[in-house]
């Protein structure tokens, strides 16, 4: 077994009572020592560890790739296909907390939670009533994605009373909401455009200035995928110039470094990559990441 990048410690501990374990820090220390790898059968990462199509070349008896997380976007996953290597994450484990925060930035955007916060900290209630905010009863929720986070979403906007709508490269047949080809389209439609999808090449700036043109002054931005999805910089001048009401983000493209004009923006909810990080999660997702090692190389012994 391969250990590539960081990983908990009771992860690892677990690895190791199952498996002959092998770890590097990254591709470039694992590539260095081709001798070692050619036994190699399983590959457990954080999915934040470069896995090229190099170092797959590295790996002849490679069967599977089980990650630690639901982002595969550091993985050249054309080359893993091409190598009938399976790929496996543990976004089914994660997507009620991801959902959770998802839902709880777009409450916090709509009825500026921390900004009411701040106005009783700082007395303002002694002067006067906050404005009013917006409600989500009847508002219009554009879901970028329909996979587990997505769909997750869906049924807690249901539950507030939210009309749901959703774009992705395919209808999705179980799903009793409208389907939008074109995302300007959902955005134009929505008045909370949530972004649920993977992060990759195809998604890349996704959420760029024309889908924020069609959000409109009224519409929020909520990113719970990855920060690859969002041109920030569109985003920053879009918040600045009134093109959208708000964003919600739990995602950047450089982090810890979120777009410097979002930091001082009261138009922002901004948290650290924070989706699935509960106890309980965490040791779910360790828990998935390991049987998925274990039963697909003990079904092949």
């Amino acid at each position: 077994m391969l250990q590539l990048g960081a990983l908990p410690d009771h992860a690892i501990a677990e690895l190791e009572t199952r498996f002959e374990l092998v770890a590097f820090a990254d591709e470039g220390a694992a590539i260095s020592a081709i001798p070692r790898l050619a036994d190699v059968q399983g590959m457990a990462t954080s999915g934040k560890a470069t896995i090229s199509a190099a170092l797959l070349e590295c790996l002849p008896e490679l069967k599977i790739i089980s990650c630690l997380g639901a982002g595969t976007e550091a993985i050249d996953t054309e080359a893993a296909r091409e190598r009938a290597v399976e790929l496996r994450t543990t976004s089914h484990v994660l997507a009620s907390d991801v959902a959770d925060i998802a839902m709880g930035l777009i409450i916090a955007t709509a009825r500026d939670l921390f900004g009411a916060d701040q106005f009783v900290r700082s007395g303002g209630w002694t002067l006067g009533k906050y404005p009013l905010a917006r409600s989500l009863k009847g508002a219009r929720l554009g879901i970028v994605g329909l996979g587990a986070i997505g769909s997750a979403l869906a049924g807690r906007a249901e539950a507030f009373g939210m009309a749901i709508g959703y774009h992705t490269r395919r209808v999705v047949s179980r799903s009793p909401h409208p389907h939008f080809e074109s995302l300007p389209d959902l955005a134009a439609w929505c008045d909370f455009l949530a972004l649920c999808c993977p992060g990759s090449p195809a998604t890349y700036r996704l959420a760029d200035a024309q889908v924020l043109g069609a959000l409109g002054a009224k519409g929020f931005l909520i990113n719970v995928a990855r920060g690859s999805v969002v041109d920030e910089a569109a985003l920053a001048e879009a918040l600045q110039a009134g093109v959208i009401a708000g964003a919600g983000l739990d995602v950047f493209e450089d982090e810890p470094h979120p777009h410097p004009a979002l930091l001082g923006c009261p138009k922002t909810v901004l948290l650290p990559h924070i989706g699935s990080a509960t106890t309980e999660t965490r040791d779910a997702m360790a828990r998935a990441m390991v049987d998925a090692l274990v039963e697909r190389l003990r079904g092949d012994a």
